[in-house]
């Protein structure tokens, strides 16, 4: 019988104000591959199976496009778009076959709460295993991180909409999972909607290393890190790429035993860590906060409005 729940994380879309510059940038320092591009869009590819885990579009405004989600099957997409509707969650379009360049497959899309477009699809195109050596190289997209104002409805509308589970809870965010990995979203505690950061899993400590290092040859340098998190247990090194979006590594993610697992309050975990790193080595740098939420990003759009109001008025 399928299960009538998002079953993993495919990726995400962003608005981009240069989409060559990005592209480059996430595939000669990041480590992405772009599998396919028309009308100012490119499609990027981890070294893992998914078609894409990163759709860049270019725009005037740059931001968060869409999350993308998987389901099991035809019959959970549909099932998925008829609960959300008599629940009476906003559908950006219903269930339909979707366009060959980005994989294909069945989907629809759904807002959460505080706006954030969800796409949930079954039947995309996978790829094979692929022939990727180097383990610096990103395998998939590990969660995305939203910063909310409302938590427990943002919450409530992934747990009883979409199926997911509630893992541990701090004093700053929620993380909810919909497999075993430990989570897919966290929801950090904010003044308004937005995203927080994207995280992409390599294969161990070595390859966020490796990655970091090459990130630093391309003049990017780290924003928070290495540490290693509470809640996950992972390691992670963040950076704030081109457009002002914040982008993590991060390898040895925990995962769940469903029979066993107890969620951890925030409590607990004041109790058990004095901030959220492990190693204590480091702090976030201002400039990364402030790229966590939304301000660098804010700035370069209105930056690039007012470059577009003086030509509209000088024309």
């Amino acid at each position: 019988m399928t299960e009538i729940r998002v079953n993993g994380l495919r990726g995400v879309e962003l608005a981009v104000f240069n989409l060559k510059e990005t592209a480059d940038f996430y595939a000669q320092a990041w480590g992405l591959s772009e599998v396919a591009s028309a009308n100012g869009t490119a499609y990027m590819r981890a070294a893992g199976n998914e078609h894409h885990v990163l759709s860049l579009h270019e725009a005037p405004r740059a931001g968060l496009i869409a999350i993308n989600f998987s389901a099991p099957s035809r019959i959970a997409v549909d099932g998925l778009h008829a609960k959300a509707k008599a629940m009476g969650c906003e559908i950006v379009s219903g269930p339909t076959e979707l366009g060959a360049i980005a994989g294909g497959g069945y989907g629809f899309s759904v807002k959460t709460p505080e706006g954030q477009t969800l796409n949930i699809s079954a039947d995309v195109v996978q790829h094979g295993a692929g022939n990727f050596h180097d383990h610096s190289r990103p395998t998939k997209l590990s969660h995305a991180v939203l910063n909310v104002a409302d938590v427990d409805k943002q919450r409530n509308f992934f747990i009883d909409v979409l199926g997911f589970r509630l893992t541990d809870s701090t004093a700053r965010m929620d993380f909810v999972r919909c497999s075993s990995y430990h989570h897919s979203i966290a929801l950090a505690r904010a003044q308004g909607a937005g995203l927080n950061h994207m995280a992409y899993e390599v294969e161990n400590f070595d390859g966020l290393m490796r990655g970091a290092g090459r990130m630093k040859k391309h003049g990017f340098k780290i924003g928070w890190g290495v540490g290693r998190h509470g809640p996950g247990n992972n390691l992670f090194s963040y950076f704030i790429e081109p457009n002002g979006f914040v982008t993590e590594y991060t390898a040895e993610v925990d995962y769940i035993d469903e029979a066993k697992h107890i969620v951890g309050t925030p409590d607990y975990w004041a109790k058990i860590m004095n901030g959220p790193d492990r190693f204590g080595l480091a702090d976030p740098s201002p400039e990364l906060r402030d790229a966590m939420a939304g301000k660098i990003l804010d700035e370069r759009n209105k930056a690039c409005e007012e470059i577009i109001s003086k030509k509209l008025a000088s024309a």
